[in-house]
């Protein structure tokens, strides 16, 4: 009886053992090995992608579904396309992801497509074929350790304008999309696209939508068109002109930025405001400026070449001003920025407290030597 009574003990215990092993396994199996945050991606997103709210609620979702990991384990982990005009904030939304889950704005594979023009081009991704040079070193533009990424974070890789990639550059992607693997055409390497995800930018349709609306700008049928609802009617056309449908069929979501308006010029300005200030921060000094420099600056601001307009306006108008500032009065600390017949100039009541500053040096220098 006494036998009988420890066996049972001791299956009682081993059934118990192995029930707390398979919670332990369950706990472990629901716990997302990535350790970004979605939500603190997206806070980064939304304060410095203005004006793309519909756009951003999707790459929230997709964030979402990558941090749940559960995703397909022979597929990347998202394939998306952002298309839109230039200067709209495609490029800088991989930039921004990139640096809220590595901490830095180019820890990703950047392949600028624009490079990729000729069909032999396409040797540059997936390597020299056997026989010609390179073939056996395996040689790729790939980045392949930011692709691959790591347990606990995903790889990112953009292909930037991939509509000015040839027709054979684009095929050489298909398999990438499709079962997340590269093999190069020598068989030495095969590159895993399975933990990356991957970004497309595009400016297709954008030159057929300047033309439509510059030769509709005085017509009464625009009038009755939702603008936004038109031009994504005409990019989706020429995407499918663009774009084999094997191609389009590949990629999960397509994702339209809409142009700037006129009404996110002063959060855009901000925006540069706060990198020039991040930079001088090394200097120890600091501009603000009057509402009236960003009425002027919206006044200014060409709607076919987005916030990059915005940002070549500021360099080359409002920062010579304030290294001209800076040069004559070196121990400005802070700098206003105003505008006055026209013109960006610095307030004269900086100017005035700098010369006071100066003359007081001026002074105290004297009254060492003596």
């Amino acid at each position: 009886m006494t036998f009988a009574s420890d066996r049972f003990e001791e299956n009682q215990a081993a059934i118990a053992k192995q029930h707390e092993d398979m919670q332990r396994t369950q706990r472990a199996a629901r716990t997302s090995r990535f350790k970004f945050e979605p939500q603190a991606v997206m806070q980064l997103l939304r304060q410095r992608i203005v004006g793309q709210a519909q756009a951003l609620t999707e790459i929230e979702q997709m964030l979402q579904v990558v941090k749940a990991d559960f995703n397909h384990p022979e597929r990347p982990l998202a394939v998306m396309m952002m298309l839109g005009s230039t200067g709209i904030g495609k490029t800088e939304t991989v930039r921004i992801i990139s640096e809220a889950i590595y901490g830095r704005n180019d820890a990703f594979c950047r392949i600028d497509m624009n490079t990729l023009s000729q069909e032999h081009y396409a040797a540059a991704l997936t390597g020299a074929p056997p026989g010609y040079v390179g073939s056996k070193e395996g040689t790729t533009l790939f980045d392949i350790e930011a692709i691959q990424g790591s347990f606990s974070k995903p790889g990112i890789i953009l292909f930037d304008e991939i509509e000015k990639a040839s027709k054979e550059v684009i095929r050489s992607l298909l398999n990438v999309l499709d079962n997340g693997k590269l093999s190069l055409s020598s068989g030495v390497k095969t590159i895993d696209f399975r933990n990356c995800m991957i970004f497309m930018t595009s400016n297709v349709g954008a030159k057929a939508l300047q033309q439509q609306w510059g030769n509709w700008k005085f017509s009464v049928q625009h009038l009755f068109k939702s603008r936004d609802a038109y031009e994504q009617k005409i990019i989706d056309a020429a995407l499918q002109q663009q774009f084999d449908p094997e191609f389009l069929n590949r990629i999960d979501r397509i994702l339209h930025y809409q142009r700037i308006t006129l009404d996110t010029i002063p959060a855009l300005v901000g925006i540069e405001l706060q990198k020039l200030n991040q930079r001088l921060s090394k200097q120890a000094r600091t501009v603000s400026i009057d509402t009236a420099v960003i009425e002027q600056l919206k006044n200014q601001y060409d709607g076919r070449f987005g916030a990059r307009h915005l940002g070549r306006q500021i360099r080359t108008q409002i920062e010579p001003i304030i290294a001209a500032y800076i040069l004559q009065y070196p121990n400005a600390d802070l700098i206003h920025i105003c505008t006055q017949n026209g013109r960006f100039i610095v307030s004269p009541l900086e100017k005035i407290q700098q010369q006071n500053d100066l003359a007081l040096d001026a002074g105290a220098n004297y009254v060492t030597r003596l």
